[in-house]
């Protein structure tokens, strides 16, 4: 979990976290140089599953989910926003989801706010295997893949890391191109978190043409390097 400023609802989403993990997992929280009590208020929750880290700096969103991805020791690594609710489920539904393949991404529900037309798109589990077609419409930005929704097992960290020097956001598109130039991923139709839809969330949305067209091109050369990357045959 990558942790900035999310006082307001981090506990209420540690919570639903740590009802679904086992004694031997962990959860691991980067506070990314948070100016409110973010920090003491994971720290309060008391739980010896909690791994609390607090950046000497802010990095922003995309390294801090680098370095906690870099620290995770488990099998099975989930992402998780700071201000969602996972829904109960959640982590058996995926674990076994990735019993065949290196990323699993689902769906999720809502509350708070309204989506707008692309968040409201949904994945099919028809598509898992439309390996182009996913890479394709993830790089358009009209293929749902969310990192709030992924799973992914520890041995996909070795080629998603380290992150492309010149990726700026969408972490979740990188973990999407590299799994897929694998030819390994499932698309979970059911909803396995809710999802806060609010003022904050740091989805972009409404940018100009120029910065679109420069967004474009960076994930492009992502798409190359992910293929550079694949499990040779």
């Amino acid at each position: 979990m990558a942790a900035y400023n999310g006082a307001a609802f981090i506990v209420e989403q540690i919570t639903s976290i740590l009802a679904q993990l086992g004694d031997g997992d962990e959860l691991i929280v980067i506070d990314d140089c948070s100016h409110d009590e973010t920090a003491a208020l994971v720290q309060a929750v008391g739980d010896p599953r909690i791994r609390l880290i607090r950046a000497e700096q802010n990095n922003g969103y995309m390294r801090t989910f680098e370095r906690a991805i870099g620290l995770a020791e488990g099998g099975v690594v989930f992402l998780s926003d700071q201000d969602d609710v996972w829904l109960p489920g959640r982590v058996d539904r995926m674990v076994e989801a990735l019993e065949s393949v290196e990323l699993v991404v689902s769906n999720f529900a809502s509350f708070g706010g309204a989506l707008t037309s692309v968040q409201a798109r949904r994945l099919k589990a028809a598509d898992s295997s439309r390996w182009m077609r996913n890479i394709f419409w993830i790089w358009v930005g009209t293929r749902p893949y969310y990192g709030c929704c992924m799973a992914f097992r520890a041995e996909l960290r070795d080629r998603i890391l380290p992150f492309p020097t010149y990726l700026t956001e969408t972490h979740d598109q990188w973990l999407g191109y590299v799994a897929n130039a694998d030819r390994s991923v499932r698309h979970l139709e059911e909803d396995t978190i809710s999802r806060r839809i609010h003022g904050a969330n740091s989805s972009k949305t409404g940018r100009g043409l120029g910065a679109i067209l420069r967004a474009r091109l960076m994930t492009g050369r992502a798409i190359i390097e992910a293929f550079r990357r694949r499990v040779k045959a």
